[in-house]
């Protein structure tokens, strides 16, 4: 018979196996239910850009002018729209994480000095930031535009990303120092096989 801690870890195990799973799946069917947004799919494009954008479309001010200029159908319809809209943001910066959350598992690959704790910190970042992003979206699809949220979730990406671009930048120089040393070795005949 098993110890009921040993079922414990088993079950956690589990658990973080199907939420990893869940972080991983395709995040563009959400963006492909609403009307034509192609123009948020611009590719290697950072998303994220565009959240001030999305934050003046989304506020109460705006959509209160709305309903003064044009009358409260005219600011449901436009409500209605910028939702979907919203949700294919928030499917785009989706994207984005996860793009650079591939990007630091391949970099964490080649740098020798990583080790477990920091890809537990990485699962641990997707497995946040799906949960989230998760809240979130649920919070759109019930009327709600969860503006913070949705600003935390672009700030997460934007450290990231800053945190790739410093490690990208880290391995190039140490790249560049390995070939200038083999260079070196080359040129003074102390190549070794």
């Amino acid at each position: 018979m098993m110890h009921p801690s040993i079922l414990f870890l088993f079950g956690f195990a589990v658990l973080l196996l199907v939420l990893l799973v869940w972080v991983l799946r395709n995040p563009r069917k959400v963006a492909k239910r609403g009307a034509d947004l192609g123009f948020l799919e611009e590719s290697n494009r950072d998303h994220v850009t565009y959240f001030p954008q999305m934050k003046q479309a989304l506020s109460a001010e705006d959509f209160s002018f709305l309903a003064s200029r044009g009358g409260s159908s005219l600011a449901k319809a436009v409500r209605k729209e910028r939702r979907k809209i919203a949700l294919a943001y928030l499917a785009c910066l989706r994207s984005d994480f996860l793009r650079l959350w591939r990007l630091a598992r391949v970099i964490a690959s080649m740098s020798q000095q990583v080790g477990s704790a920091q890809e537990l910190e990485r699962i641990r970042l997707g497995l946040t930031f799906s949960w989230h992003y998760e809240t979130i979206r649920i919070k759109f699809l019930l009327g709600f535009a969860p503006l913070p949220e949705m600003g935390m979730l672009s700030e997460v990406i934007s450290g990231l990303s800053f945190r790739m671009e410093a490690a990208m930048k880290e391995l190039g120089e140490r790249a560049a120092l390995a070939a200038s040393l083999a260079s070196s070795l080359d040129r003074r005949g102390l190549n070794t096989p």
